[in-house]
């Protein structure tokens, strides 16, 4: 068997020190994805999201700064119900409608981090 990779097992992205509050706002309280605690052998700061295989974790980076264009692809359920709660909550959300199946939009953390939230089209 020829080796390769299979699956991806999360996504890392950076923040700044002292963001995990704000992390926890957006990724858990907006987004929907809950926060777990990280193993305790783990350095402690940053955040961990995670639910079933969605996984998205936060590191702490003295250096932070924010990915404009690398960002993860999120699958959502009720996109523009998503996108209305984000921007009440004060975040911009720009919509794009060039992939085809999809309907999707990219919003910024509170950290600047680039975040594609997509609905697949019925």
């Amino acid at each position: 068997m020829k080796p390769r990779v299979v699956e991806l097992h999360h996504v890392q992205l950076a923040m700044p020190p002292g963001g995990e509050e704000q992390a926890v706002r957006f990724y858990q309280d907006l987004l929907g994805i809950p926060r777990l605690a990280k193993p305790g052998n783990l350095d402690a700061a940053g955040a961990w999201f995670e639910e079933g295989s969605l996984r998205v974790h936060l590191g702490v980076d003295k250096a932070f700064v924010p990915a404009k264009k690398a960002h993860p692809g999120l699958v959502v359920r009720e996109l523009e119900q998503l996108i209305r709660a984000v921007e009440a909550a004060g975040f911009e959300a720009v919509w794009d409608d060039r992939l085809e199946g999809f309907k999707r939009a990219y919003v910024t953390d509170p950290f600047g981090n680039r975040v594609e939230l997509m609905e697949p089209l019925k």
